[in-house]
């Protein structure tokens, strides 16, 4: 072995006499059958596991049979070569890039169980470990070594072995909290001064940029977050860069977490457990996020088994959740291991802390993905999961779903308003065959209708926030196809009276095929703006606006209508100017209206907007007009 560390190995060699040893002495300790345990990801002791595969490749009859244990590998040891499958067999907990096809061709295996049981599963010999194989920092003057990056099941498997070799080096950072091992406890040491593993996962700019500003809006300030595994969670952390006093509870602690923390978003200043510290157990980044893990009292790693118990988790209030899935289907169950029926990463976390969210005061959960894979040939956001898939976050655990292209609010919904809220986040090109499918299953209504291709696609920058002269704030949005039972509350809000303003028809029922003239539109020649506030988790819709486009003129027709509890507060004031403003950013010439003489309120809202009276009292009705000027 060759003693290039970058610090005092003599030091260490006297200290600790008998732990130095030549390889093929401490490798021969390895027994036909031992189940080996290697340490995590970025924590994986790169020189000692490359060392591990040379000795095999020198003396191929060492040992058969061996089985090698990792919550996930990046891949350093070939572990799963052809050439050393008589030596080796390679079971991981969740499944990596490097041993992926091996685990679907047989020649590998997976284990499916919540990371959380792992640690109880290797104290219980469930699962035997033999040998452990883990990186620590160098040991400080007491003895003491931490496992830096990877603390996870690391600290388990460590001390379940009875035989337990501990790569030092210097590059590992020195992380507080349950990350301590004694060199006592040691059997062998190598010492290694070499980088840590990096993970740099990207996911396209701009698709991250929009996802994140949806995540964005759920997040509140104060909120104790948990970001999963997967590039989309990591890059839109950037989206949470204006909010204040965030907390985090998370079993991996990523580049874009460590960056909030940096700028101060993360605080931990309001949290109800560990206050003041980010709670972690394993980190997967680059070399600066491990610079600022390093001897650092504002973080604290601890072991899988209680970061991930949803007990745990429920003890922080406004819990929240963000974790990523594979695919999701319409009723609002998910995957994050598999493609139908290729195994494709593994259980993790992402269950246990969707549990915990839901159990917390105030918790929410939020699932991201993107809506389409393999370059936008297929949708994630299917009818059914595919066959074989395995349902890792079950349909009742989830709050929001968020893509690119919105926001799906899923908690007490049912199937039909869960199916009906993904198909409006899908990629508009596969909307109109997820409607078709929805149909063929029961899943919506039989005739529910749909406009295609672009007059379509929802206008999200149409989306503005307003305040009312009565002071109260307002989201002003364009209508969505998902909005048919928000709306259907709206109307059957509105007395008697209101629903004879606004209709001009004794007619007081809304059923769903009415509804659908007012949620399904052609963006391109109707408008339909709901007027909404935000009462906690739940949007409340308090006026609605629209206008109908008469090709012949150029003109089109506006009305709106108001809740009667929020009346006289400018809503429908702000409605009309927001309207006025549309339209004539349409190239329209003006608007008309029409409004039952008895409803002077209204008839004022128009005047005041600038609308003239060119008729009065036709059949009971006032007709108004307003033309812009050219230059509007």
């Amino acid at each position: 072995m060759t003693d290039n560390c970058g610090f005092d190995i003599e030091n260490l060699k006297a200290r600790y006499p008998g732990k130095f040893v030549s390889e093929k002495e401490m490798f021969s300790r390895i027994n036909r059958g031992d189940r080996i345990f290697i340490g995590t990801a970025c924590g994986e002791p790169q020189y000692l596991a490359g060392a591990l595969i040379r000795f095999v490749d020198e003396n191929p009859k060492a040992f058969f049979d061996a089985e090698v244990f990792q919550v996930w590998s990046l891949g350093i040891a070939p572990y799963t070569d052809e050439k050393f499958k008589s030596n080796f067999r390679h079971n991981s907990f969740f499944i990596g890039d490097t041993t992926r096809d091996r685990v679907n061709q047989g020649m590998a295996d997976y284990t499916p169980i919540f990371l959380s049981q792992v640690p109880d599963l290797l104290r219980r010999r469930l699962t035997t470990i033999d040998v452990a194989m883990v990186q620590a920092s160098p040991p400080d003057e007491h003895g003491y070594m931490s496992l830096g990056v990877s603390v996870d099941i690391t600290k388990a498997a460590f001390e379940s072995a009875p035989l337990r070799i501990v790569q030092i080096n210097p590059r590992m950072p020195r992380v507080h909290g349950d990350t301590f091992i004694h060199a006592r406890d040691v059997d062998f040491m190598v010492a290694r001064d070499e980088p840590l593993l990096e993970f740099d996962a990207k996911v396209p700019d701009d698709i991250a940029a929009r996802i994140g500003d949806y995540v964005s809006r759920i997040v509140q300030d104060g909120d104790t977050i948990q970001v999963g595994y997967g590039s989309v969670p990591n890059a839109i952390m950037a989206g949470l860069s204006g909010k204040k006093d965030l907390g985090a509870h998370t079993e991996l602690l990523t580049d874009g977490m460590a960056m909030l923390m940096r700028e101060g978003v993360i605080n931990n200043a309001k949290k109800t457990a560990h206050r003041g510290k980010t709670v972690a157990s394993f980190c997967m980044g680059r070399r600066e996020t491990y610079e600022f893990l390093h001897d650092n009292p504002g973080i604290e790693f601890r072991p899988i088994d209680y970061v991930n118990n949803p007990m745990v988790i429920a003890r922080n209030s406004n819990m929240t959740a963000i974790n990523s899935v594979l695919e999701i289907d319409l009723t609002g169950q998910a995957t994050g291991d598999s493609i139908g029926k290729t195994f494709y990463s593994g259980i993790g976390g992402n269950a246990d802390f969707m549990r915990g969210a839901v159990m917390a005061p105030g918790g929410k959960t939020i699932i991201v993905l993107q809506s389409t894979a393999r370059d936008g040939e297929v949708s994630r956001i299917v009818p059914f999961l595919s066959e074989g898939a395995g349902v890792t976050i079950c349909r009742g655990d989830v709050h929001y779903v968020v893509t690119e292209y919105g926001i799906a609010y899923m908690h007490g919904k049912n199937v039909r308003e869960r199916a009906m809220a993904l198909i409006a986040i899908a990629h508009p090109d596969f909307r109109e065959p997820l409607i078709e499918q929805a149909k063929q299953n029961n899943l919506i209504y039989r005739d529910q209708a749909y406009i295609p291709g672009k007059p379509g696609i929802y206008p999200e920058e149409l989306e503005v926030v307003r305040r009312t002269s009565g002071g109260l704030e307002l989201l002003l949005r364009p209508v969505k196809m998902s909005d048919e039972s928000s709306l259907k509350d709206f109307f059957y809000s509105l007395s008697d009276k209101s629903m004879f303003r606004r209709f001009v028809s004794q007619r007081k029922d809304m059923p769903h095929e009415r509804l659908q003239e007012f949620v399904i539109i052609d963006y391109t020649k109707e408008m339909v703006i709901l007027a909404t506030v935000q009462e906690g988790e739940k949007e409340r819709i308090v006026g609605m606006g629209q206008y109908y486009i008469y090709d012949n003129a150029h003109t089109a027709e506006v009305a709106f209508a108001v809740d009667d509890k929020c009346q006289n507060m400018g809503i429908g004031t702000t409605l009309l100017d927001y309207l006025n403003l549309l339209a004539a950013r349409q190239g329209l010439l003006g608007l008309t209206a029409e409004a039952l003489a008895e409803n002077t309120p209204m008839i004022r809202v128009f005047e005041k907007n600038g609308f003239e009276i060119v008729n009065r009292n036709i059949g009971g009705m006032w007709e108004l007009k307003k033309m812009f000027n050219r230059g509007a």
